[in-house]
């Protein structure tokens, strides 16, 4: 089955993946930004998220093989890829698998290495959300909120609501799918898997996923990797600051 997407404007391609829980929406907004740029920008939904379809299976190599169909799809030969926390994985996977396809490589704040599970709380809001008995997005929010006091995390979660049929709202995500195979989500890159093509990491100053201890792994599976840092920014760089994030990526483009 072909990944779902929204393709603004014409130009190299540049294609994006989003993180977890979030969709190809999530970056519509800067989207529209690359193409004013001359891009041709594909703002991919993985499976199991935003209008993508829903499997049992779901890994970062399952991930990088519907990439792979995508771009064979589109017969996008040469792309920019831009991938964001499980997108970065996802693209680190896929320029290692097939760097004859990839142009330029960047990473929005993620590492090769593993990660210890830590969404366990928000899966958990979002299991407790009962769609017989929702009839709003503030109720929704408000239910949200008894685990989740950060407002923006809870508004980033509720954008995966919508009206699957008069009066009734769902989830896009396939919630139990992600829930049973979240260990997935933090999994390292393969520890000889190497991308000699030009890379660029970009990390939020004030989050913790790319630490100085983390550029040597960094390094050694990318060796021409470029690291940049997005001030007063933290996991959702793109968001909290989109300006700078732009800036370093376009530039880089």
């Amino acid at each position: 089955m072909l990944l779902h997407s929204k393709i603004i404007g014409a130009g190299k391609p540049l294609v994006i993946l989003h993180g977890f829980l979030g969709s190809g929406d999530n970056w519509k907004t800067l989207g529209n930004k690359f193409a004013e740029d001359g891009f041709q920008v594909h703002l991919v939904d993985q499976r199991n998220h935003g209008k993508s379809f829903h499997s049992d299976d779901w890994s970062y190599e399952i991930m990088v093989a519907d990439l792979k169909a995508y771009c064979d799809h589109f017969k996008l030969e040469s792309i920019d890829l831009l991938g964001h926390s499980m997108g970065g994985k996802t693209a680190m996977a896929f320029a290692v698998a097939f760097p004859e396809l990839l142009h330029k490589l960047v990473i929005a704040d993620i590492g090769p290495k593993a990660y210890p599970s830590h969404h366990q709380d928000i899966l958990k809001a979002l299991g407790s959300l009962d769609f017989n008995l929702l009839k709003t997005r503030g109720e929704a929010d408000t239910i949200l909120s008894a685990y989740i006091k950060d407002l923006g995390t809870r508004q980033f979660l509720l954008k995966n609501l919508y009206w699957e049929a008069k009066g009734r709202l769902g989830l896009r995500i396939n919630l139990g799918v992600l829930s049973e195979k979240i260990s997935e989500v933090g999994k390292a890159l393969e520890q000889d898997a190497v991308f000699n093509g030009e890379s660029l990491f970009v990390r939020g100053e004030l989050s913790g996923y790319i630490e100085l201890l983390d550029e040597m792994g960094i390094q050694r599976q990318f060796p021409k990797a470029k690291i940049a840092t997005v001030k007063n920014a933290g996991h959702w760089l793109h968001a909290e600051n989109p300006t700078e994030f732009y800036d370093i990526v376009i530039n880089f483009l």
